[in-house]
């Protein structure tokens, strides 16, 4: 079948005239008989899209044009990043919003993401200054994982968390900064509390 018999197969299945189908897609009657004789060598594309509309079909199964493998790009969703934290000496974390990063669709219907910009250099050689690193906002983590930890209230650090029956250290990457060791005490005097878990690593040229 081709084109012409096709649109006019479909336009009686919808039960429109010519002039009904030219109302639709916004061309007169001439001009759709036009098309349903074969003569669509200078056929708009915005008129292809509205027949297709019309009759409710893929613009490429109604021109036959061949059918694309290109799977369409993901869907990403930008996340702020805030604040600076410190990944040496503690600094205040601020709320301000400094840049924006994106993650994929998918990895952000699996909790609430924001991105923190890391000042210090503790955690060399695998996070630098400047970095940023993707965090999801968590109040918890498994022994070993890397968390944004939020010290006497108002101080972040970037840390390797590390639990202890009795206590939990946050231990830098560069072996040249000691381990920061809180007791179940201290946790809670400071207080001591992880505000995220870092998963994803941004470098920065």
């Amino acid at each position: 079948m081709d084109i012409g018999q096709k649109i006019e197969e479909m336009r009686r299945e919808k039960g429109l005239t010519l002039e009904g189908l030219g109302d639709l897609v916004g061309v007169g009657k001439s001009t759709v008989r036009k098309w349903e004789t074969g003569n669509i060598r200078n056929m708009r594309r915005n008129n292809i899209l509205k027949l297709s509309e019309v009759f409710d079909c893929d613009p490429r199964y109604l021109m036959g044009w061949p059918e694309t493998d290109e799977k369409p790009e993901p869907k990403g969703v930008k996340i702020p990043v805030v604040g600076r934290v410190a990944a040496g000496i503690p600094i205040e974390a601020t709320e301000e919003i400094i840049d924006w990063e994106e993650i994929p669709e998918r990895m952000a219907k699996g909790g609430k993401y924001f991105g923190l910009q890391i000042k210090g250099h503790s955690m060399e050689p695998r996070i630098v200054n400047g970095d940023t690193v993707i965090v999801r906002k968590q109040d918890d983590a498994e022994d070993g994982d890397i968390v944004i930890a939020i010290v006497n209230g108002d101080d972040g650090v970037c840390k390797r968390l590390k639990k202890y029956s009795d206590s939990i250290a946050l231990v830098s990457l560069n072996p040249a900064y000691e381990p920061m060791i809180f007791t179940a005490e201290e946790q809670a005097s400071k207080p001591v509390r992880i505000i995220g878990k870092v998963v994803e690593l941004r470098g920065k040229f």
